[in-house]
């Protein structure tokens, strides 16, 4: 039986109608690409992932560096806001839906995964209300013609589903594979230290330190909704041999607010 998750944040997350939709995005990507030039074929990225009017431009910069690349299959990895559950689930239906259509799952490479590591399960955990994952594939069609994608949503970002999850995608890396990592930084704190904490993962984006970068998230000396994605996505760049990153965009959300006495932060970033 053919089941399809449905839009749970369209109209508020980003433009429910179709025209109005793909104008948001075109804005955004019209507006970041003349800011950034590829660097070379993108292995992963880091997103941001809340409302458009907010992260919008800052997730455009990742993702207009998919235009002129041939994506067949993209793997987003990312947190559980409104469930706990202990391991990580992909969505066992067949796909999700967005105004701008539907994304079917890549069946084959999510019972390959499922089947070899049993803390990885097909289910509907984490997938029902999320908006993590969601908020990118309007971006993601507009952007390829064609593509299937993996969504895999980690319940507790403990260091063992970091690493089990880095192993588990690491084999997919490839010329039309795009590995995502659905991630916010610090939240509700003032600019100035949101800003301090917010550098603290940035420049361990920028060295590729995923070691780093696991390490502060402990210590609370930073903090990032999605920090244990970002760590398993450059963990596994790393054991595939792609150390090469590039800060795209930063902001926060008092950047449209105007109130920077509790601001969200916000960055994208690509991996060569």
């Amino acid at each position: 039986m053919k089941s399809d998750r449905q839009p749970a944040v369209a109209g508020l997350f980003y433009s429910g109608p179709v025209t109005e939709l793909t104008d948001e995005i075109d804005y955004y990507l019209n507006k970041a690409a003349v800011q950034v030039a590829p660097a070379g074929p993108v292995r992963g990225m880091v997103v941001p992932h809340a409302g458009y009017v907010y992260s919008g431009l800052t997730a455009a910069h990742a993702f207009t560096l998919l235009k002129e690349q041939p994506v067949k299959t993209v793997f987003i990895i990312a947190p559980s806001h409104r469930e706990y559950f202990t391991d990580m689930c992909i969505y066992e239906g067949d796909s999700y839906v967005t105004p701008l259509g539907k994304v079917p799952v890549h069946k084959e490479i999510r019972q390959d995964i499922t089947s070899r590591y049993p803390q990885i399960r097909a289910g509907v955990n984490g997938h029902r209300a999320e908006h993590s994952i969601e908020v990118q594939l309007p971006f993601l069609q507009r952007l390829l013609p064609e593509f299937s994608f993996i969504p895999i949503v980690m319940g507790e970002q403990s260091a063992a589903n970091i690493s089990l999850l880095a192993e588990a995608i690491q084999p997919y890396i490839g010329t039309d594979t795009i590995i995502l990592a659905s991630s916010d930084l610090s939240h509700f704190y003032p600019r100035g230290i949101a800003e301090t904490l917010d550098e603290v993962v940035a420049n361990y984006i920028a060295q590729t330190d995923y070691q780093g970068l696991q390490t502060s998230l402990n210590k609370g000396e930073c903090e990032a909704c999605g920090g244990g994605l970002i760590v398993s996505l450059m963990q596994a760049l790393a054991k595939n041999g792609r150390t090469r990153s590039n800060l795209l965009h930063q902001t926060d959300s008092g950047a449209v607010s105007g109130d920077t006495t509790e601001v969200v932060g916000y960055l994208s970033a690509a991996f060569y």
